[in-house]
């Protein structure tokens, strides 16, 4: 069994008839089980949807079986369960209805049990017994065979030869696709005279001396029938017969392989691939991998794959101080810090953005209202709150205080960061890319911010301005979130889900889309995505929730106006074009454009860390591809050349017996 992807098969754990079940390890030595359909079934009308849906779905079932890789568009599609995991491609094959049968594990190696006739040497074997039966797909038979009996069957083909005198044998010779045990037969010890195969006439048996021989009245001195003399032996003509019959295989196999369709090339000059089953490069790591998040080679897939590029993990630093306002005089000497994290979106190559204006502009309000809440916490650690009084402190200062820079009448001051990928808490180094506000919208307009990254060169998102949210349909929302409690060293990752939209709202003059579901508290200022990977609106917060949950969507009109007041507008890059083009060739299966576009991509935005993921997956579905075209061009050159020797032999038989007959 040649490797499928990334793995290198050890034995077999299991056959049913829709498939077999293995034992691989990958390339880092990980034990993995994997699920392999039978290329005629997986061509078979429905089969391999089931095969996909079924994993899809043990996956996403609670406490279901996660696959750790998969290709389903193979032509032997398979699937790959960590070891750790228990005999997930076994759990595959019984939820598809499969009787799957273990492969034995002790004992001697089974015989096939097969439907075509087999040559038998040596003195015919007595067979006795019941013949067993075998239907469905042939299972392989281990142990002692059973002794089969039943009707004689007669066997075809060109006779053998035999040697020396021939023995008698005790029963009816076996049925040739019998299997046949126990101790040879013993030949009679006083076999019969036997007459010479030859159908020439034979002289009489000589009588004892004293009993001369009887008078023969038509005897005569001469014999008068002579034997004819042997016929010649015609080896020369077998030589010839072998010669042409060969000369025939051997043209038919090379005019099939001339014949033979070449592989679909690419206009791209393809790259140069080891012919190794795992890849030579280091691994490339996305924290969200596309392939996973969805069904492969799905619409979700792809417009995951088109739009997460662009996603970016804010962070915003307010500093300031808490007054009171009638005085202005500080109510804690030392300045008051608070962070605002949320995520964004790049919508121009040179690096502007969209996010929430709750994240890097909140209201005048909404920042007092935070300031208070840093400083009541700071009196409960200095004892002087307890941790139930500190909303009414919250709500008994809000009317008496205002937050502000270091000046009375200045704004707070704010440091915005991003991060692409994976991103830090608290970082304002390399990788975090300095940002400013360019523009904002209050909640009761929009609450929409459009920013300014300090680099250019990073992914795009495009809008949709005219896409509609209505009630019912569905969204592929992605944000950023987090499973750390631990705010100050929280690591976060791109996100992604699955909503539908539930109802429709207003925030002032523009409307607003609900959804059933969130990504998590970071996830407002994240994307909202159409069938083909498009933005149709950003996720933010719910005002009118309790919880303020960021289950809103602002469609991308609103988004695009914004953008179009601040004095740009949406545009892709080359690279970004250059992308989509290469995504469009992978999801195509054209793997070597794809591998020399993704290249090229990596180069231009070095950011785009999917772009070397899917060149990773291009290469090693490139290799598994490979493998399986060049066998079925020698296969096919074999069967001609067979086929040709076969009718050769056929035409000559038919000489022979004409010859024969005329001769006769």
């Amino acid at each position: 069994m040649q490797p499928v992807g990334p793995y290198r098969f050890t034995h077999m754990l299991g056959t049913c008839p829709a498939g077999k079940a293995w034992a691989a390890i990958d390339g880092q030595g990980r034990l993995v089980t994997i699920a392999v359909l039978n290329a005629a079934v997986a061509d078979a009308p429905g089969w391999r949807e089931a095969f996909v849906g079924t994993a899809n779905g043990l996956a996403q079932a609670p406490g279901g079986q996660t696959f750790a890789y998969a290709d389903f568009s193979a032509a032997e599609p398979w699937v790959a369960y960590p070891a750790e995991a228990g005999p997930g491609a076994e759990r595959l094959f019984r939820a598809l209805g499969q009787d799957y049968q273990p492969v034995p594990t002790e004992g001697v190696p089974a015989a096939p049990v097969s439907g075509i006739p087999q040559q038998v040497s040596g003195v015919p074997q007595q067979v006795s017994g019941i013949p067993q039966q075998v239907s469905g797909v042939p299972q392989q038979v281990s142990g002692i065979p059973q002794q089969v009996s039943g009707v004689p069957q007669q066997v075809s083909g060109v006779p053998q030869q035999v040697s020396g005198v021939p023995q008698l044998t005790s029963g009816p010779p076996p049925a040739p696709w019998a299997l046949h045990a126990g101790p040879p037969v013993a030949p009679n010890p006083n076999p019969a005279p036997t007459q010479p195969a030859t159908d020439e006439p034979q002289p009489p048996a000589v009588g004892p001396v004293d009993a001369p021989p009887p008078h023969d009245p038509f005897a005569a001195p001469v014999r008068r029938i002579q034997p004819s003399a042997p016929p010649k032996r015609r080896t020369g003509l077998w030589v010839k017969v072998a010669a042409l019959a060969l000369a025939v295989a051997v043209g038919s196999g090379v005019a099939v392989w001339a014949l033979a369709p070449d592989e679909p090339t690419d206009p791209d000059i393809p790259p140069t691939v080891g012919a190794t089953a795992f890849p030579t490069a280091a691994a490339v790591d996305p924290p969200l991998k596309p392939w996973a998040q969805a069904a492969p080679y799905s619409p979700e897939e792809r417009a995951l794959a088109v739009a997460a590029p662009a996603l970016v993990f804010v962070e915003t630093v307010f500093t300031g101080y808490v007054r009171d306002a009638s005085t202005n005089a500080p109510i804690r000497a030392t300045p008051i810090t608070f962070t605002r994290r949320c995520s964004a979106f790049v919508v121009t190559p040179d690096g502007h953005a969209l996010t929430s204006s709750a994240c890097v502009k909140p209201t005048q309000e909404t920042a007092r209202q935070i300031a208070l809440d840093t400083v009541a916490r700071m009196l409960v650690r200095e004892q002087t709150l307890v941790p139930a009084q500190v909303q009414e402190y919250i709500r008994t200062n809000m009317g008496k205080t205002k937050f502000t820079g270091i000046d009375p009448g200045t704004e707070p001051g704010t440091e915005i960061h991003g991060q692409l990928n994976t991103a830090k808490g608290n970082l304002t180094t390399e990788p975090a890319i300095p940002a400013q506000v360019v523009r904002a919208l209050p909640p009761d307009t929009g609450n929409i911010a459009l920013i300014k990254l300090g680099r250019g060169s990073l992914p795009v998102a495009e809008l949709n301005p005219s896409a509609t949210l209505t009630d019912g349909s569905s969204l592929l929302i992605v944000g950023f979130a987090t499973t750390d409690d631990d705010f100050r060293t929280a690591t976060y990752g791109p996100k992604s889900k699955l909503v539908g939209i539930t109802g429709t709202g207003r925030r002032g003059s523009a409307s607003i889309s609900r959804i059933n579901q969130d990504l998590g508290t970071t996830s407002h200022g994240g994307i909202a995505l159409d069938a083909s990977g498009r933005v149709a609106g950003m996720i933010d917060q719910d005002q009118a929730r309790p919880d303020r949950a960021n289950r809103v969507i602002v469609p991308s009109s609103s988004l695009n106006a914004l953008i179009g007041e601040a004095g740009t507008a949406n545009k892709l890059g080359d690279s970004d074009k250059l992308y989509r083009k290469a995504l469009d060739a992978y999801f195509a299966g054209q793997h070597s454009a794809a591998i020399t576009q993704f290249d090229a991509v990596a180069q231009a935005s070095p950011g785009n860390l999917l772009a070397k993921a899917y060149r990773q997956n291009a290469v090693e579905r490139q290799q598994n591809e490979s493998e399986p075209s060049d066998q079925s061009v020698w296969l096919m050159a074999l069967l001609a050349g067979a086929g040709g020797a076969i009718f050769v032999g056929l035409i000559v038989l038919v000489v022979m017996l004409v010859r024969r007959r005329r001769d006769v």
